[in-house]
């Protein structure tokens, strides 16, 4: 059984499959969803029916007031839709409408990508997950809140559809605790407290011009977050991503790529290896850019790296014509 619903005031659509909550379906949608304990708790994830039918298949200890029943809201984390339905519910599509968390999560995973990148797989409780907009970072710190190393920030390489299961691409880098500790033997089951979500490297709301990507090194990281919750949501024209490596080996996640440009007609990937190892440099790429489409006017663009590929690459674009309001920037 399936049943489509509609968001008012955004105008969002998703699918409910089966028995799955509106949350649920909503978050595997791509769309910010107001919610804080997913577990028919807080009532954070409250929304108004304005037509359809919805059934209870999860319990909720949440208890709505009179006159809420009687203008017919519900807990999204604790119904599913019987009939298609429209919602009137919140859903977030900027930073500032995430709020801060700090939650403890587990560490369910750990393995080499390189010799000097590591994927660290985190999961968050059932009931504390964490609400980001693709793109963003957090800070990570080995240990709870009270006796926890120092945090370091790191962009999540994972879509907020999965808002449970949080990844990142660690690099070795001397001096950064949270990564020496995760290249001495970071161990599954450990705890490791996540503050955040930060930053603006996110998808332009309701923007459904063609998308252009820039990635130097392990600045793929957020890259990979943001080209996932755009096939999510379903909204941009074309994804365009160019990703340029200093080392044998950089374009780490070549085949996940790959399979993307195989499995969609509007993904085309693009793999560089830096002329000069030391100071990668954006013209390079821009060569490359502009060779395939010669009006970068019309594109949101993204770039993410090293801090000086980032700097260069912005001022590079903005003189091609790139309107600096569509350009987004994130230093990895």
């Amino acid at each position: 059984m399936t049943a489509q619903v509609l968001v008012h005031p955004s105008g969002r659509e998703f699918t409910v499959i089966g028995t799955d909550t509106l949350l649920e379906a909503g978050l595997r949608a791509g769309l910010g969803m107001n919610y804080g304990c997913s577990s028919g708790n807080c009532g954070l994830c409250k929304a108004r029916v304005l037509s359809g039918e919805v059934r209870k298949v999860r319990h909720q200890d949440y208890v709505f007031s009179e006159a809420e029943k009687s203008q017919g809201y519900v807990l999204l984390c604790s119904c599913t839709a019987v009939t298609d339905v429209v919602l009137e519910a919140g859903v977030a599509s900027r930073p500032e409408e995430i709020q801060f968390q700090e939650i403890p999560a587990r560490v369910k995973e750990v393995k080499p990508l390189t010799d000097k990148v590591m994927l660290v797989h985190l999961q968050t409780p059932r009931s504390a997950r964490l609400r980001f907009l693709a793109g963003q970072s957090v800070a990570l710190s080995v240990g709870d809140q009270a006796g926890g190393e120092a945090a370091d920030v790191y962009a999540l390489a994972s879509c907020p559809c999965d808002d449970r299961n949080l990844q990142f691409h660690v690099r070795k880098i001397e001096g950064n605790r949270f990564s020496e500790r995760v290249f001495d033997g970071l161990r599954m089951g450990e705890t490791v407290t996540v503050y955040g979500p930060v930053g603006d490297f996110v998808l332009q709301p309701d923007s459904r011009r063609p998308i252009l990507l820039l990635a130097c090194n392990s600045g793929f990281a957020p890259i990979k977050s943001l080209v996932e919750h755009a096939m999510s949501l379903d909204v941009a024209e074309s994804l365009h991503l160019y990703w340029l490596a200093t080392v044998q080996g950089g374009h780490y996640m070549a085949n996940w790529c790959r399979a993307w440009a195989d499995a969609l007609d509007n993904f085309h990937y693009h793999e560089l290896i830096a002329d000069s190892l030391q100071d990668p440099n954006p013209e390079q790429v821009l060569a490359e850019v502009m060779r395939d489409h010669a009006d970068l006017g019309r594109f949101d663009v993204y770039v993410s790296g090293p801090g000086t590929f980032v700097a260069k690459a912005r001022a590079a674009l903005l003189a091609r014509g790139v309107d600096p309001t569509r350009l987004a920037t994130a230093i990895v």
